[in-house]
């Protein structure tokens, strides 16, 4: 059945909560997105983060007051890719023709990203689940792709909101400041370790290294989410040695078993990075994140040498 994209439309609009002038409400699906919603819209924004900041990205349980926020929510904001399969199951409970892809109050910000490790899909088996089939989907990690992100946030904002374009867009363009001053210290303080060869827990850093010129050798995860085991554990710590591997890049809910042991046997230094906002006090929004990581990986960097 072929619906008329002017009726289509209007059903939008017809379910969509009245927006009466006062702040207008987003959900998104990370504390990240969160962080960059509020650095864009300001005080014209009240933001809800369905996932916490130290949860599997990939297995979220929402909660029925997040399930009503959504409900009454102008603006939904994700990651996109595979980074949220759960959220599919949200929404067709919620049933609502405003959050379909493609309408003006669904905000995918992974458009226009230039996605890394996108050349071989994978698929987790056991629970028929892609995890980063499309790419790595921790795209934020590169502070520089907080540009396209804001940018795509600020056209979204203003859609709803033409009123408040002037103060969307004075807000981005302060962030947009602060994000640069940020990229020349961070660069500044990880120049002398440009080159440096890491391992780490999960592929969640791929940007982050890029960025900053580590390389990433290796993964102690063989695939995305999935434990190693004990012959890809021994296989990796030799390889680590072999490369002189002096860093290991864990998380908050790396295994702490794992970690040790990857570290007693490499020789390497462990260091826990923190991948979202919120997730460390200090990482209490979106450049305290990278300020944070730097200061983190500089210090262990410096240690390991």
């Amino acid at each position: 059945m072929v619906v008329c994209p002017i009726v289509f439309g209007l059903v939008i609009l017809a379910a969509a909560p009245a927006w009466g002038g006062g702040p207008l409400s987003v959900v998104t699906t990370s504390t990240d997105l969160k962080a960059l919603v509020e650095a864009v819209g300001g005080n014209r924004v009240q933001v809800e983060a369905l996932a916490p900041p130290l949860s599997d990205p990939h297995a979220v349980e929402v909660k029925p007051g997040q399930l009503a926020k959504l409900k009454a929510a102008t603006l939904l904001v994700r990651v996109g890719l595979d980074h949220e399969p759960w959220l599919a199951r949200v929404l067709r409970s919620l049933n609502d023709p405003r959050f379909v892809r493609g309408s003006p109050h669904d905000l995918d910000t992974s458009k226009g990203i230039r996605l890394l490790q996108a050349e071989t899909p994978r698929v987790r088996s056991e629970r028929g689940v892609h995890v980063h089939g499309f790419g790595n989907t921790h795209y934020w990690l590169d502070p520089e792709n907080a540009r396209p992100i804001t940018g795509a946030i600020f056209e979204a904002l203003t859609r709803l909101a033409p009123a408040d374009r002037g103060h969307f867009e004075g807000n981005r363009r302060r962030f947009l400041e602060h994000l640069d001053a940020g990229l020349r210290r961070w660069s500044q303080a990880m120049a002398p370790y440009r080159g440096t060869r890491v391992v780490v827990v999960h592929e969640t850093w791929p940007y982050f290294a890029e960025r900053f010129g580590l390389v990433v050798v290796a993964a102690v995860e063989p695939t995305p989410g999935l434990p190693p085991s004990p012959s890809s554990l021994a296989a990796l710590t030799q390889k680590m040695r072999d490369a002189g591997v002096k860093l290991l890049i864990t998380e908050p809910s790396s295994n702490a078993a794992v970690v040790s042991q990857v570290a007693a046997r490499s020789g390497a230094r462990a260091v826990t990075l923190i991948p979202s906002v919120g997730g460390d006090p200090d990482a209490r929004d979106y450049l305290a994140l990278f300020d944070l990581n730097v200061r983190r990986l500089s210090d262990a960097l410096a240690a390991a040498r």
